[in-house]
């Protein structure tokens, strides 16, 4: 089974998390089994081609794709994580939020010079995240080979922000 046999997992909430947002609920699809594994496989199939190094999880539900992703191709798993998390040196990469700023981390050492990464993440936005995600790869002296996410809400063109490398998602809401 594909994802697309699936999708009637994925929910709609309306007003959340505020009045006028139609909210999609992808956790339904992760409590499920079938689905849940129809999504990891075809993150796998539409990012196979990137020829990546490592997998690159994005805090906190990049993470639930990222680690089964990279185990099932024998690959290591990236953390990018929210201020304090990671328990050695670290690099920041601070972002723009519709009001205000945010600051993601990785650790120093996680790539080595040239290393191919894939990052994942659940929802493509705005782009805000994963752009800076990006720019952490970058310092941290890696390459991003592309970009893969379960969904992305289209409206908002985050795939605008994301330039650099290959773009793959497997909903378009």
């Amino acid at each position: 089974m594909r994802l697309e046999d699936h999708l009637h997992l994925i929910r709609n909430v309306p007003d959340f998390p505020k009045p006028g947002i139609l909210f999609k609920d992808i956790t339904p699809l992760l409590a499920n089994g079938p689905g849940l594994r129809a999504a990891i496989d075809d993150m796998i199939d539409a990012t196979a081609g990137f020829k990546a190094d490592a997998i690159l999880g994005i805090e906190s539900r990049g993470f639930l794709f990222a680690a089964p992703m990279a185990y099932a191709t024998a690959r290591g798993v990236i953390l990018v994580r929210k201020p304090g998390k990671l328990p050695a040196k670290v690099i920041k990469q601070e972002y723009a939020l519709e009001y205000g700023t945010d600051t993601i981390e990785i650790h120093a050492d996680a790539l080595y010079e040239g290393a191919r990464v894939v990052i994942i993440d659940d929802v493509l936005a705005t782009g805000g995240t994963a752009r800076a995600a990006a720019d952490l790869v970058v310092k941290a002296g890696g390459v991003v080979a592309g970009y893969g996410f379960l969904g992305e809400i289209g409206v908002l063109e985050g795939r605008k922000r994301l330039t650099d490398a290959p773009v793959v998602s497997l909903i378009r809401w």
